[in-house]
């Protein structure tokens, strides 16, 4: 929402806006583009003669300002609809979706039209280091986008993806998430097949090979679809992966290209990006350099830091298959002597029971395992909300060490206290986690100081 005020602004538009919370960087940031946002919702915030008020999908009914819309007869719009009158119209939009990888996919094609010299509009749920920034919009014919599933907002409960006048969509896979919208796989395979209709005939769509949900929804489209994999019946085959310490090597279509990053899923990523780049235009050589330079993602494997030989990663997984995926990771690129993965619990649908046996499976990859309380349990019916304990249990059950911890405190104590030079550490959560990182660095460091 911040990013698109700032452009709305530069087109030339009175803008302002509330927010429940407004703090830097994003509170800074309007301020230099001379966006006014106000604290908190109230009627008098929406001026009467606004000619749109843009309502993005956090508010519900009940939020003073979006009454005050409705009993107006204001024209309202969402932020997808914004995008598409604003943004998208005539554009050659690539639209970046699935349950997991879109963030990453997302920031490396951004970076592959940048270093291609394109200057691509982008928007994308994470900070790339290659620029700093989610989003920004430019006047070149290319524009990125991460492409959510998730509803666009309360009177619009089509996808937001549905919105983005795709060339280009890439499906990276497709699994069960947000339990909170969706009440089946049928349902998110149905949004997904409705994004493949709206690619148009001089478009492509790149799916998942390997993924049987991909490949379902991609044999009922109407659309010029391939699908991409390590399986010998992909249309563009991924062979030769090589994982390296310093990133990962593999073969497309013949020519050999490096991505900085570890993990099969990482290369499924990468080799996503190449086939949407190549078919924009830019050549082998430019995607080949294009793909060696990109530096990552902010809260994707980061290196926290480390104390005493044990590192502390940062990354955002959450869902029980991205879980597996990290942990799979985590062990290709530091072939740890233990490898601890600390979890919370925190989105809308690993709150719920639904994943209980499939957490506890995807857990079980690592040496140690810990799990905190459940955040804000208040949101989730009792009867339906995930058991933290019996999840710690069923890890144990398994023959795996695991922990139930229920605050950032008493973890970083079990931490700070058992890990030994040579771990990794890997906190995963779609939240700031309490500050866990920076808390239990310090705290390990501390046990140095003691130590010596």
């Amino acid at each position: 929402m911040g990013s698109v005020a700032a452009a709305m602004k530069a087109k030339g538009y009175i803008v302002t806006g509330s927010d429940e919370n407004v703090y830097p960087p994003m509170s800074t940031f309007l301020e230099e583009q001379g966006v006014i946002i106000q604290k908190g919702f109230k009627r008098e915030h929406v001026p009467k003669d606004a000619d749109t008020v843009i309502i993005g999908n956090a508010i519900s009914r009940g939020n003073e300002e979006a009454e005050v819309t409705l009993e107006n007869r204001s024209l309202y719009q969402s932020l997808p609809e914004v995008l598409k009158e604003h943004f998208l119209r005539g554009k050659r939009n690539y639209v970046v979706s699935g349950t997991h990888g879109k963030t990453t996919t997302t920031s490396i094609l951004s970076w592959l039209f940048e270093h291609a010299g394109q200057n691509p509009s982008y928007m994308i749920g994470g900070i790339p280091e290659n620029f700093g920034e989610g989003a920004r919009f430019t006047d070149s014919d290319f524009v990125v986008l991460e492409g959510d599933e998730y509803d666009t907002s309360f009177f619009d409960k089509r996808s937001k993806f549905l919105h983005y006048l795709p060339e280009v969509a890439i499906v990276n896979n497709i699994e069960f998430d947000h339990a909170d919208i969706y009440d089946s796989i049928d349902e998110i395979k149905l949004t997904f097949s409705r994004l493949l209709r709206i690619v148009p005939r001089n478009g492509m769509a790149y799916v998942n090979a390997d993924d049987a949900n991909c490949m379902e929804v991609a044999k009922k489209a109407p659309s010029p679809w391939t699908s991409v994999g390590l399986s010998e019946d992909s249309g563009i085959q991924i062979q030769n992966i090589e994982y390296l310490e310093s990133g990962s090597s593999f073969d497309l279509s013949g020519e050999r290209y490096f991505i900085p990053m570890s993990g099969e899923f990482n290369v499924r990523n990468a080799a996503m990006a190449v086939c949407a780049a190549l078919f924009a235009g830019l050549s082998v050589k430019q995607v080949r350099d294009g793909l060696a330079s990109f530096a990552g993602i902010a809260r994707r494997q980061e290196l926290r830091g480390e104390v005493n030989g044990v590192k502390v990663i940062d990354d955002f997984a959450h869902h029980p298959t991205a879980i597996a995926l990290a942990v799979k990771a985590l062990r290709q690129q530091y072939n740890p002597k233990r490898l601890w993965i600390i979890f919370e619990p925190r989105s809308n649908t690993t709150r719920r029971s639904i994943f209980q046996e499939e957490l506890a499976s995807a857990l079980c990859g690592a040496d140690i395992s810990v799990v905190s309380g459940v955040p804000d349990p208040e949101k989730v019916e009792k009867a339906d909300r995930l058991d933290p304990q019996k999840l710690i249990n069923d890890i144990q059950s398994s023959g795996n060490k695991g922990y139930y911890r229920e605050t950032v405190e008493e973890i970083v104590s079990l931490v700070s206290a058992e890990a030994q030079e040579g771990d990794v550490v890997g906190v995963l959560s779609n939240g700031g986690f309490g500050g866990i990182h920076d808390k239990l660095l310090l705290s390990l460091e501390a046990k140095s100081v003691v130590g010596v």
